[in-house]
């Protein structure tokens, strides 16, 4: 076998968090099961989803830790994000939403940051199928900017609109970051 053909394992923990109800877990359930569940069930603590995936020759396990955003789990926080290689901050575009899950991804992204480091983060924005209006263009550059996030991207767990290039851009990073070690 050559070193061109060879198959690496690769295992990769994910974080998914932010406010409590902006769909963290619809979105997981839609990368990695393709569904979606109308009904709000509030995660309590923590629960983590395992997804096999291939990328080139190589098999990728990716296990998405679904972190609660309500304030009662807070306390525990820092151990769900223990060992993880990257996260995904998720706000809402949703009306009754959007300010607070938009102006709390600050807290998120140094919450994350405190206890992993500089690990790569991608910011989605979730529920876009509830709105006309984009939310200002401009307001999200600046903070992916500031805060060096991955990227940006605009999500629907339930039409499952950028769902799967949302999930692939930090995938992909991931792969390219630890192919060649």
């Amino acid at each position: 076998m050559s070193e061109r053909d060879e198959r690496k394992d690769f295992v990769f923990k994910i974080t998914v968090i932010g406010d409590g109800g902006v769909g963290k877990t619809s979105l997981i359930k839609k990368y990695t099961k393709g569904s979606f569940k109308k009904e709000y069930i509030k995660t309590l603590g923590a629960q983590f989803s395992k997804y096999d995936e291939k990328i080139g020759n190589s098999a990728v396990k990716l296990f998405f830790w679904d972190i609660a955003g309500q304030a009662e789990f807070s306390f525990m926080r820092p151990t769900f994000y223990k060992g993880s290689k990257a996260a995904i901050i998720v706000f809402s575009h949703a009306p009754k939403e959007i300010d607070n899950s938009f102006k709390h991804i600050s807290e998120w992204h140094e919450d994350i940051k405190k206890y992993c480091g500089n690990i790569p983060i991608v910011l989605f924005g979730n529920k876009i199928d509830l709105v006309n209006d984009e939310l200002n263009k401009s307001k999200v550059e600046e903070i992916v900017d500031k805060r060096d996030f991955l990227g940006y991207y605009n999500t629907s767990a339930k039409t499952g609109n950028g769902v799967y290039e949302a999930f692939q851009a930090i995938i992909k990073d991931l792969y390219e970051k630890y192919k060649d070690q």
